[in-house]
């Protein structure tokens, strides 16, 4: 599958753009989720990288090292960058229809944890201050995010639960997958072994 480290380099790419956000005036204007997105649909991509602040930065990027990596490691880097796209793009798409703006990795990080949740839900994880199952936090965070529906804030509650969403069904297609794979591995002779033992046992 590899590991290509695919989570620390979306990290980097995170922080270069903030930087450019900082320094250059509009830089975020021209890039973020609003209204302006259907007739210039690279929004749904671009926004994904954009941050609010520092601290809007500081921790999405933290969780995204820390949760991507351990997605990376199980699924390989291509299908980690397929969840991380996918979740986004969808987050993004679901949250035009409810906010006037919107931006930050929060819709692609919640699809890799909802991936995880899937693939490895005992994987024991920190939240909340406490070592808990993985599938346990992703319900307290899912639940979290469904009580800020109802309090007004400046978190994307539907990025968060669209992203989930999405990795929750790719997360189960994946899991399908290696289960499969691992069934074939077992079951399958190595080609090698069954030449020696035909030549010590057919002849």
């Amino acid at each position: 599958m590899g590991f290509k480290f695919y989570a620390a380099w979306l990290a980097v790419i995170c922080v270069l753009v903030f930087i450019l956000q900082t320094v250059f005036s509009g830089f975020t204007e021209l890039f973020l989720l609003n209204e302006l997105s259907f007739s210039q649909p690279w929004r749904f991509l671009t926004a994904i990288f954009l941050h609010g602040d520092f601290g809007h930065l500081f921790y999405n990027m933290f969780a995204l090292v820390l949760f991507g990596s351990m997605l990376e490691r199980l699924i390989g880097s291509r299908r980690f960058l397929l969840v991380f796209f996918a979740a986004g793009i969808v987050a993004n798409f679901a949250s035009v229809f409810f906010y006037p703006s919107s931006l930050g990795a929060s819709g692609a990080i919640f699809g890799i944890i909802g991936t995880l949740i899937v693939v490895r839900p005992t994987l024991v994880v920190f939240a909340f201050g406490l070592p808990m199952p993985m599938f346990i936090a992703g319900i307290l965070w899912a639940v979290g995010d469904v009580i800020g529906l109802f309090v007004p804030s400046n978190v994307g509650n539907i990025a968060h639960l669209s992203g989930l969403a999405i990795g929750l069904l790719l997360g189960a297609f994946y899991r399908d997958w290696k289960q499969r794979r691992i069934l074939l591995e077992r079951t399958s002779l190595d080609e090698g072994f069954m030449r020696d033992w035909e030549d010590a046992h057919m002849r």
